[in-house]
């Protein structure tokens, strides 16, 4: 890409309010110009063949095709266009699937405007730019000692569609945990533990937490 010519970037978030603004925010500053916005992964890959971005700024939980799907896409049909992930989900899990997927950037959403252009920008250039809390995420699990080799089962896949994490966080619930107490023992933050615990009613049919608890009791989730 030529310095003088703006950077052109498409914008995909699932969540309309966040999309827009993110949309107003870059589009507004010298040097970028935003040619495209999605709602979910599918339509980021339309959006990015047809105008031939420089830069996708990510979310990785969409519905139809989430951020790691839609990386590993982008990646294999669109290999030029840098991938910068900016979520609010900053678990060594979540980084680690974005980075191998073939995300250059991992930023979260507490990133301000320049910090999101600086990291897209490096990221065309073919730099890596992590989120400190992100990098510190990955040190920690990086250097931990590995657990000691044990012949265990395979650990059987959680029933209506939840993931591992979502399962834990429910064992959490059962076990009488507020949501600062799983934040505070999976280190990850409020809003990504509310995130998590929206989708965990949704899936499993919950009204609330005592419905969600009845479920996990039901399902022996503990």
């Amino acid at each position: 890409m030529s310095t003088d010519q703006p950077l052109r970037i498409v914008i995909a978030d699932d969540q309309a309010i966040v999309r827009e603004g993110l949309v107003q925010l870059l589009g507004g500053l010298s040097g970028i110009d935003v040619v495209g916005a999605a709602a979910d992964g599918e339509q980021a890959l339309a959006q990015v063949a047809e105008h031939h971005p420089d830069a996708i700024l990510l979310d990785l939980h969409m519905p139809v095709l989430d951020g790691i799907g839609a990386t590993r896409r982008l990646v294999a049909e669109h290999p030029g266009v840098a991938i910068v992930v900016l979520t609010t989900y900053m678990d060594d899990e979540s980084v680690r699937e974005a980075l191998r997927a073939g995300a250059r950037s991992y930023l979260t959403k507490d990133a301000d405007r320049i910090e999101i252009a600086t990291a897209l920008r490096a990221a065309v250039g073919g730099l890596t730019v992590l989120d400190p809390r992100v990098h510190a995420t990955l040190l920690a699990a990086t250097s931990a000692p590995p657990p000691p080799a044990v012949a265990t089962a395979r650990v059987p896949d959680p029933p209506d569609g939840l993931t591992q994490r979502e399962a834990e966080i429910l064992a959490l619930i059962a076990g009488g945990l507020n949501n600062a107490e799983i934040a505070e023992r999976l280190f990850l933050s409020s809003h990504t533990v509310k995130t998590h615990i929206n989708r965990i009613f949704a899936k499993t049919g919950s009204r609330d937490r005592v419905a969600a608890i009845a479920y996990a009791q039901h399902h022996n989730i503990a």
